[in-house]
């Protein structure tokens, strides 16, 4: 499993290609390999290509904008082959079940479209998404699970948003096996009441069994991600969480 940054937690430092570039060198210079690119400026994919061989790095996964998966389908797949990208991301599930049966009829479409292309389409969860519904009772990630064929959609599991929900994160990689080629990983803290995000190995979370669960289940990419640094600086939790993960052999 290759280790790698969710540049999400650092999109305070990507709002010009100049920043973009310089924050690519400081994840490389923690000693990630891979990155996930979200919540970054606009960028050229040749520009994104250039620099990722510039830090020694490479891009497994993007955050895209929904409607430009949608509408610009053809153009993405491009882009994504451009800088050596395999999965294309879009950010979550709508809000109520009765708009999942419209956003599923939406992108089915491309979808196909991008399976063909030899990529795939990632749907990363939050809380709402374990949200069960209907007389049978099942969690909108299961209806996901149902309505596209294996390799036609994959699953980005967020181990903190899953147990936030009150899920097991190890428990539903395992249920995903084989469909959840890429992890989000962050711990969680709780402090005065509330569930904040940690570096990981700063929590509560059990990621002995995460981890063990996420070698089981297929999963290529573990990327760190934390939203909400909590006022410390993100690159010193990158940092904090590549030294607990590499302390249990991962790299």
């Amino acid at each position: 499993m290759l280790l790698g940054a969710q540049m999400y937690t650092v999109r305070d430092f990507t709002k010009d290609l100049a920043s973009f570039s310089e924050t690519l060198k400081k994840i490389a210079d923690i000693g990630y390999t891979d990155v996930q690119v979200s919540g970054t400026c606009r960028f050229e994919a040749g520009w994104l290509a250039a620099e990722l061989k510039k830090s020694g790095l490479t891009c497994s996964i993007t955050h895209m904008p929904q409607n430009r998966v949608l509408d610009e389908t053809e153009a993405v797949i491009a882009e994504h082959k451009t800088f050596g990208c395999g999965y294309i991301g879009i950010g979550g599930l709508p809000g109520s079940v009765e708009n999942y049966f419209d956003f599923r009829d939406e992108i089915v479409a491309a979808a196909k479209q991008i399976k063909a292309a030899g990529l795939q389409m990632m749907l990363h969860n939050h809380h709402r998404e374990f949200e069960r519904s209907g007389p049978e009772r099942i969690t909108y990630l299961d209806r996901v699970v149902q309505d596209f064929p294996d390799g036609e959609l994959g699953i980005t599991l967020d181990v903190f948003w899953a147990q936030y929900a009150g899920a097991d994160p190890a428990a539903w990689i395992e249920k995903l096996s084989g469909r959840v080629p890429c992890v989000h990983l962050k711990d969680m803290q709780v402090i005065g009441g509330k569930q904040l995000m940690a570096s990981v190995g700063s929590g509560n979370m059990n990621f002995p069994a995460i981890l063990k669960a996420c070698e089981g289940s297929g999963v290529r990419h573990l990327l760190v991600e934390q939203d909400d640094c909590n006022g410390i600086d993100p690159f010193t939790c990158l940092k904090r969480s590549f030294q607990y993960l590499t302390s249990l052999g991962l790299r």
